[in-house]
C-alpha cells in the first residue's frame, strides 16, 4: 500500500466504550444539525463534527461525485440523521459493516485531508478535519486508492476478532525523549534538546492516544535516564515499537532536515558515527558504566532476534520517511541511515531514532519552535505507524494461510 493511501485514507482509531448498536439507538438522540460545522480558512476547508463521545473513525475523499467520507464506529446511523442536510449539501448516511456507520458529504472542489483529530471536549468529543485544495489529477489518484480500501469496509469482517488471531486490540508505542536531567543534549539560541524533545514527545503522545494507540514515555520530566534503562522501561510496558526523539547539533557540514536512524554495526557515514558516540558519551558523563557484560551466547541470541525484527524496522523506517515527505517535512538528503546507537539495541521490538531536526541549523530551529510544523510532523508519524501496523498484521495473516 502506498503512502498516497495514507494521505487520502487517513486512518485514526480513537478510544471507545463498546455498546451494542441497539442500545445506542434506544439511548442516543439525533445529533443536532449544528453538530456539524464547516468553514473556509485561508483557502482550506475546516470540518468539525461534535459527537457524544470519542469513537474510532476513518476519513477519506472519493470522486464521482466529489465527497468527503467519515466512517464512525459504535454510532447508530439513526442518530446521524440530523446531519442529513449539511452545510456542504445533502449528506448520505447509512450502516456499513457491523458497528460502523458512514457519512458522505459533498465537496465543492477537490481536496486532500491534511489533518484529522478527535479530542475530548466538555460535552463529548470533537472530530476536527482540515482539508487542503488538491490538483484534480492527484485528487483522482487519491480517491481511486481510497475507494479500493473503503470497499473492504462495506462487507462483514470474516477474519474473526483480534484476540482469536493472536493480535492485541491496541498497540503500545514507547516514546523516548532524548537526554534530560544532567544531560541537556544540544543547545543553541537559548534552546535545549532535552526540553524541546520532551515537549515534542508529549504532543506526539496526545496525537497517538487520540488515534487509539497506547503510549508510554521513557521520561516525562527533566530527569536523566540511562540508555539501557530506556530500553528496559519500554520492554516492561510491552512496547510494540520505540521511537527515540532527538534534535542534535552537528559541526560537520550543514546538517539540516529530519533524519531516521536504524541500528547498524557500522555507521552510514562519519556524522552518524559521531552522533552515536556522543549519545553514549552522555551516559559516561552521568556516571553510567557502559561496559557490556553479555557473554558470546547472549550476543548470538540477540543477533538472531534482530534478524526477525530488522525487516519490520526497515519497513517502519521507510514508511515514516515517505509519510514525512508527503507532509512536506524537509528531510535530509539521505533520510534513512544506520549507526550503532545504544538505545536502538533492543532485539525484540523495532526501534528507530528520529532526528526531528538539528539545533545547529537556524532553519530547523525555526521549525522546531513552530507549533504548526510540529503538528504536521506528529500527524505524519501517526499515519506511518497506523499504516505499518496494518501492513504487519496483513503480512502475518498471509503467513498463517
Amino acid at each position: 500500500m502506498t503512502m498516497r493511501v495514507v494521505l487520502a485514507f487517513v486512518l485514526a482509531v480513537g478510544l471507545s466504550l463498546i455498546m451494542p448498536l441497539a442500545a445506542l439507538a434506544e439511548t442516543r438522540p439525533l445529533l443536532a444539525p449544528e453538530s456539524l460545522q464547516v468553514a473556509r480558512v485561508d483557502g482550506d476547508l475546516s470540518v468539525v463534527l461534535d459527537l457524544p463521545r470519542r469513537t474510532p473513525f476513518r476519513v477519506y475523499v472519493l470522486a464521482d461525485p466529489l465527497r468527503l467520507v467519515v466512517d464512525l464506529r459504535d454510532v447508530d446511523p439513526v442518530a446521524l440523521q440530523g446531519l442529513a442536510v449539511s452545510p456542504l449539501g445533502p449528506a448520505g448516511i447509512r450502516s456499513i459493516r457491523d458497528g460502523w456507520s458512514r457519512i458522505a458529504l459533498p465537496l465543492p472542489a477537490p481536496f486532500r485531508i491534511a489533518s484529522a483529530t478527535m479530542a475530548q471536549v466538555r460535552d463529548g468529543a470533537r472530530l476536527s478535519l482540515r482539508l487542503e485544495p488538491r490538483e484534480w489529477e492527484l485528487f483522482v489518484q487519491d480517491a481511486v486508492a481510497a475507494a479500493a480500501e473503503a470497499a473492504r469496509w462495506d462487507y462483514p469482517d470474516t477474519t474473526g476478532d483480534a484476540a482469536m488471531r493472536g493480535e492485541k486490540d491496541r498497540i503500545v508505542v514507547a516514546l523516548d525523549p532524548g537526554h534530560g536531567g544532567v544531560d541537556p543534549g544540544a543547545q543553541a539560541a537559548g534552546l535545549t534538546e532535552a526540553e524541546l524533545m520532551l515537549g515534542f514527545a508529549k504532543e506526539l503522545a496526545e496525537v497517538l492516544r487520540a488515534a487509539g494507540v497506547d503510549v508510554y514515555l521513557t521520561r516525562d520530566s527533566d530527569t536523566f535516564v540511562a540508555l539501557d534503562e530506556r530500553i528496559t522501561r519500554a520492554r516492561t510496558v510491552g512496547a510494540d515499537l520505540m521511537l527515540s526523539l532527538h534534535a542534535d547539533s552537528l559541526k560537520q557540514g550543514e546538517a539540516t532536515g529530519a533524519t531516521i536512524y536504524m541500528l547498524a554495526r557500522r555507521a552510514s557515514d562519519a556524522a552518524s558515527e559521531h552522533l552515536a558516540e556522543s549519545h553514549d558519551r552522555a551516559d559516561l558523563l552521568a556516571g553510567v558504566d557502559l561496559a557490556r557484560q553479555d557473554d558470546a551466547l547472549a550476543l548470538v541470541m540477540m543477533d538472531l532476534a534482530r534478524t526477525e525484527t530488522r525487516p519490520r524496522t526497515e519497513r517502519l523506517a521507510q514508511g515514516l520517511a515517505d509519510a514525512l515527505r508527503h507532509a512536506r517535512i524537509g528531510m535530509h538528503r539521505r533520510p534513512v541511515r544506520g549507526a550503532a546507537f545504544s538505545v536502538l539495541k533492543a532485539p525484540d521490538f523495532p526501534s528507530l531514532l528520529i532526528e526531528v531536526g538539528f539545533l545547529s541549523s537556524p532553519r530547523d530551529r525555526a521549525h522546531l519552535t513552530d507549533p504548526q510544523w510540529r503538528a504536521r510532523f506528529q500527524t505524519a508519524i501517526r499515519d506511518a505507524i497506523l499504516l505499518w501496523v496494518q501492513d504487519e498484521r496483513e503480512r502475518t495473516a498471509r503467513l498463517r494461510r
